[in-house]
This record gives structure tokens, C-alpha cells and sequence, in this order.
């Protein structure tokens, strides 16, 4: 008997991959419709079913699907990047605020300066940028995206991107990982559980860090601000033109996301595409208790702290390098003078690749590394002003084709450790952790090579 099933097995997967995922689709097509034929004869039709299909002509629709799932999406970015400037200052005011306090406790126990900076200006400092920077983008974001989760919507989303990951061996329910991957990396590769085919939630893992999190979006808008808004005329026209900036290199991670994605279902990951069926839930009003509870315990405060674990002892190494010298020099200019070679040949310099080497624990650290560099700080300095940071970066070389190639690089690299420890601990695997730092990090670096040689075989800087 199990052998006969065997080859009834083998024959229905011989015959799946010749009719593929077309008839797949035609046959649950016609068994709902057959469903919905016989349900209208015996079944009164609820008025609220009936608004709920109204509503859907119009959110999966062909037309009108595709834009207001981008006008909703952007709104969701532009409260969470907006709501979070005013929550995000409080919070670095206050934390900031209290190192002052702790260095007056340490000197009046005495302690030796080493251990009070070690202490506060690595470890603390670290932790206080990386908790004002990600908390109050990911306190409104998950929020949001569970609310349209909660309202039925994220389906919707679904349902719409389904065609387009298909085409490329993908699944249509990496669209919700990589929506929720703007958020945080982290919480996308933990929302590929709700795909079952372990070969595509493998797929959505790996590509998920092409999207920018919060943590990069600082970095993003700053270089668009600086190099390609700063030109304009105008403070109007330069914020939209650094808007445009930061829009084009969101929907150009959208585009790699694909890309490799397809790359990965016909290499490593090489498999026929799942079938997705999707029937669509009724729209329900939220459950604000759940939303709140769900949102912030379940997504924020878990990532924020698998964030504090990896940036609490980098934050201390980072000190380290910058204040312990060798011939009159720091560790950290000794780094970045070996590294400045190779970085030259992707557009960046020693500084600026070293700041993404130890941004690994959160990339919200990159730029005060940077700043720090350039100063001789000693300690991650932020500088508040958008001009004096422009002062800067003209100072030690800068031009545009280097803003643009931190854009990229920053769009491009390897995800975070919070997110490699994740993918870590969901895949059971060092193999695709490595993979997925690898990866990620090696189409940054062609990129960014191809762009810095074509410029300037061009002559354009």
C-alpha cells in the first residue's frame, strides 16, 4: 500500500510541475465561485458581507489596489518617522541628561576615569542612542501595522503582492515580513513564520533586510538632506527633494528585494513556488487592548532588548579603540587607515566603512562613529545641525558621489546583529546567518563599486 502511494505521490508532483501554479489557481478559482454560487441560492446575504466585498472590489482591485496600498504605507512611514522626532528628542534629552549625573557619581567614589568612561561614555552612551533612536519609531510603527492587521487589512496586501512575488519563486505573504521589516529587520524575519514552505520563509529571511528599518532611516535622511537637498534654493524644494532621495531608495531595496529573491528560488533555494490561496477575512473593528499589549510587549520591548544585549558591550569596545593609542595614534585611525585602500574603490573612505563595521549592533550608531572620527572626540558625538554635519563631511573629503554611496552602502549592508541573531535563533542555522550577512554585504560592495567607477570614468566628480 505505501508503495503504491508513493507513486501516487510522485505522479501528482509530476503533474503540478506541468500544469504549474496557473491551473493550481483556476481550479480554487472555480471551486469558490461553485461555493458562492450555491451559497446564494440557500443563504441570505448579510448587508455587512456585502460591504465587505464593496470595499475589497475596491482595495484589491487592478486600478486602485496598488496605489493605496503605497498611500497607506507611506502614511504609516511618515507618522512613524514624523510622530517620532518630538518622543525621540525627550527621550536622548533625558537619558543624555543623566550621564552627567552618573560621571559626578563615579568621581565622588573616586573610581579611575578609565572605568567611569568605559562605563558611561561607551556602554551607557551606546545604549542611550540606540534606546532614543528605536524605541519611539517602533512605539508608534507596530502599533499601526497591527492595526491594519487587527482591521484586516495586511491580507489585502497580501493579496496584491502575491502575483509579483510569485513571478520571481517567492511567496505573496513576504510582502507583510517586508512591511514589517521597515519597522525593524529583526521583527520582519520573525513575522516569515506565517509562511509555511520553510524553502520561502528562508527566501523572506534573507532578503529581508533590504528594506531600511528605523534604524537606518536616520542615516538615509541625513545624506539625502545634506548632499541632495542642501543644493536647492529653497528649504521647500529641498526637503522634497531629499523626500524624493529617501522615496527612491526605498523603492530601490524594494526592487533588490526582488531581484534577489529571484536569484535565491533558482540557486541555492532552487524549488517550485507554493501555492497561495488566500481566502479573505471580514474587515472587524480593532481591539485596542490587544493592539497595545500585542504591539508593545510581543514586538517593541522584544527587539528593544535583543538591541540593548548587542549594543551594551560594542559601545564599550567602540571606547576602547578610541581612546587607546598606539605611537600617538588611536586603535580606531589605525583601523580605518588599513581599511581606507578597499574603501576608496566603493566610494567611502576608511572612517566611514569602519563606523558601518562597528555599527553591527545597531546601525543608529554609524553616524555619531563617523562624527566621532572626523573630531578625535574620544566619544560617539551627534552633531544637531544638518549644516555643521555638512561643514564636516566637506572637510575630510566629501562630495556627493560619497553621500550617495553611503545611501546605498547603508541600504545595502548587513543587517544589524539584533537581526543576525535572529535569523540565527528562527533558522537554527549558522549556515544562513552567515549567508545572511554575507550576501547583503557583497551586492552592497558591487554596487557601490560599479557606481563609484562609472562616475568617475565619466568625469562627474
Amino acid at each position: 500500500m505505501s508503495e503504491q502511494l508513493q507513486e501516487v505521490l510522485q505522479e501528482a508532483k509530476k503533474l503540478r510541475g506541468e500544469l504549474g501554479s496557473a491551473a493550481y489557481h483556476q481550479i480554487v478559482t472555480s471551486l469558490y465561485q461553485k461555493a458562492e454560487a450555491t451559497a446564494q441560492q440557500a443563504v441570505r446575504k448579510a448587508a455587512r458581507r456585502d460591504w465587505d466585498r464593496r470595499i475589497d472590489d475596491i482595495l484589491t482591485s487592478r486600478v486602485f489596489g496598488y496605489p493605496i496600498m503605497l498611500l497607506l504605507l507611506a502614511g504609516v512611514f511618515w507618522l512613524t518617522i514624523q510622530g517620532a522626532n518630538y518622543p525621540s528628542a525627550l527621550l536622548s534629552n533625558l537619558l543624555f541628561g543623566l550621564e552627567e549625573h552618573l560621571i559626578n557619581f563615579f568621581l565622588w567614589l573616586h573610581a579611575p576615569a578609565w572605568l567611569y568612561g568605559f562605563l558611561i561614555a561607551g556602554v551607557y552612551r551606546t545604549l542611550a542612542w540606540v534606546v532614543s533612536v528605536m524605541l519611539p519609531p517602533m512605539a508608534i510603527f507596530f502599533p499601526l501595522f497591527t492595526l491594519m492587521e487587527d482591521l484586516g487589512y495586511l491580507p489585502r496586501i497580501a493579496f496584491n503582492m502575491d502575483g509579483l512575488f510569485r513571478r520571481v519563486g517567492a511567496h505573496g505573504k513576504q510582502s507583510l515580513t517586508m512591511a514589517m521589516g521597515f519597522g525593524c529587520n529583526a521583527a520582519g524575519v520573525i513575522a516569515a513564520r506565517i509562511i509555511q514552505s520553510p524553502r520561502e520563509r528562508l527566501i523572506a529571511i534573507l532578503t529581508n533586510t533590504f528594506v531600511p528599518c528605523n534604524g537606518r532611516f536616520p542615516t538615509l535622511v541625513a545624506m539625502a538632506a545634506i548632499f541632495f537637498g542642501g543644493a536647492s534654493v529653497s528649504a521647500l524644494s529641498g526637503s522634497l527633494i531629499a523626500s524624493a532621495v529617501v522615496l527612491g531608495i526605498v523603492l530601490l531595496g524594494v526592487l533588490v528585494t526582488l531581484a534577489v529573491s529571484w536569484l535565491l528560488s533558482h540557486t541555492v533555494l532552487k524549488g517550485l513556488p507554493s501555492n497561495f490561496a488566500l481566502e479573505l477575512p471580514p474587515y472587524r473593528p480593532p481591539q485596542v487592548g490587544k493592539i497595545i499589549v500585542r504591539s508593545i510587549l510581543d514586538r517593541t520591548l522584544f527587539v528593544l532588548r535583543r538591541a540593548a544585549i548587542i549594543a551594551a558591550p560594542a559601545g564599550g569596545l567602540i571606547w576602547i579603540l578610541a581612546n587607546v593609542s598606539i605611537g600617538g595614534t588611536s586603535i580606531l585611525s589605525h583601523v580605518a587607515g588599513f581599511l581606507n585602500p578597499f574603501a576608496e574603490l566603493i566610494g567611502l573612505d576608511g572612517v566611514i566603512l569602519l563606523a558601518f563595521l562597528l555599527g553591527l549592533p545597531a546601525n543608529e550608531i554609524v553616524v555619531p562613529i563617523i562624527l566621532m572620527s572626523y573630531l578625535a572626540a574620544g566619544t560617539m558625538t551627534d552633531l544637531e545641525s544638518i549644516s555643521a554635519m555638512r561643514k564636516v563631511f566637506a572637510e575630510n573629503g566629501w562630495t556627493w558621489l560619497t553621500g550617495l554611496n553611503v545611501l546605498l552602502f547603508s541600504l545595502l549592508h548587513f543587517p544589524c546583529g539584533t537581526t543576525l541573531l535572529t535569523i540565527k535563533k528562527e533558522t537554527g542555522s549558522a549556515k544562513w546567518t552567515l549567508l545572511g550577512f554575507a550576501l547583503p554585504t557583497a551586492i552592497a560592495v558591487i554596487i557601490c563599486f560599479l557606481v563609484t567607477q562609472l562616475v568617475r570614468l565619466i568625469g562627474l566628480v
